[in-house]
């Protein structure tokens, strides 16, 4: 069973906005984070065989190439342990690139970029290194946030053949229950993933479903997302293990 992204990017895209930390060449901007989490869950699977995971993130913002738009480049550089059941504990090492705009007083948002997956334990014969092409749209009303996503990759990992990865996220300030010090954040997500070959990918068929709902807590420069995933994978389907089972995580998040 197999997957990438953060530790379960829900919440990245909940918060599509860090503060900006350093100065970049170009005029630009670094942040860098790093997060202690006690599963690498993406699209509902784990990646760390239900253990946990430690990651770091580098980012990298241009300043705004339009004075009448804000249209602006971004890179990261990310990286994560897991573990596979063949292969084991290993490294994952990500690039990831695109352009971003922001309309209506930066309420809506368009993404469209570039996720290069690397596992440099995992034999290159494997197939686990691809590319995968992002899309984005998202909408922020203010009591709620909207985003939707779509990810294609031509040759997806294991040399799977063509995917889609389908997914809708919404999100909502809980302004009740913060305070100066706290603030709280819900969120929910779905998504479908349909791939050719699914069999040259693990999976027990050509598409699934995954859900996650929680909710984000921030204080004294911290994140933590406790959260609840689950996927439409049954046992069996799964290799007999509990990868794609419902279950809880928790990550806690620091950015520099």
């Amino acid at each position: 069973m197999l997957s990438t992204a953060r530790a379960d990017d829900v919440f990245a895209e909940a918060h599509p906005e860090a503060p900006t930390k350093w100065h970049a060449p170009f005029g630009g901007s670094f942040n860098a984070n790093f997060t202690v989490a006690s599963d690498y869950a993406q699209n509902g699977i784990s990646n760390t065989q239900l253990n946990p995971a430690f990651q770091a993130a580098l980012d990298y913002r241009s300043p705004d190439l339009i004075a009448a738009v804000p249209l602006y480049f971004y890179g990261t550089l990310f990286g994560s342990t897991v573990s596979f059941p063949v292969y084991g504990p290993g490294t994952e090492l990500d690039a990831i690139g695109g352009v971003k705009m922001k309309l209506m007083d930066r309420k809506l948002s368009f993404d469209v970029g570039y996720i290069r997956y690397n596992y440099p334990e995992v034999p290159a014969t494997a197939g686990y290194d691809y590319g995968e092409f992002n899309f984005a749209a998202a909408y922020d009303f203010g009591w709620i946030a909207l985003n939707a996503r779509l990810r294609f990759s031509p040759d997806s990992i294991g040399h799977s053949g063509h995917s889609w990865n389908k997914r809708a996220l919404v999100s909502a300030p809980l302004p009740f229950i913060g305070n100066d010090t706290f603030s709280f954040k819900a969120l929910a997500a779905v998504g479908n993933y349909w791939v050719d070959r699914f069999d040259q990918a693990g999976l027990p068929s050509q598409d699934y479903w995954y859900w996650t709902v929680g909710v984000v807590t921030s204080a004294w420069g911290l994140d933590m997302l406790i959260a609840y995933t689950d996927t439409s994978i049954e046992y069996e389907g799964c290799n007999y293990t509990r990868y794609c089972a419902s279950r809880g995580f928790i990550s806690l998040t620091k950015t520099f």
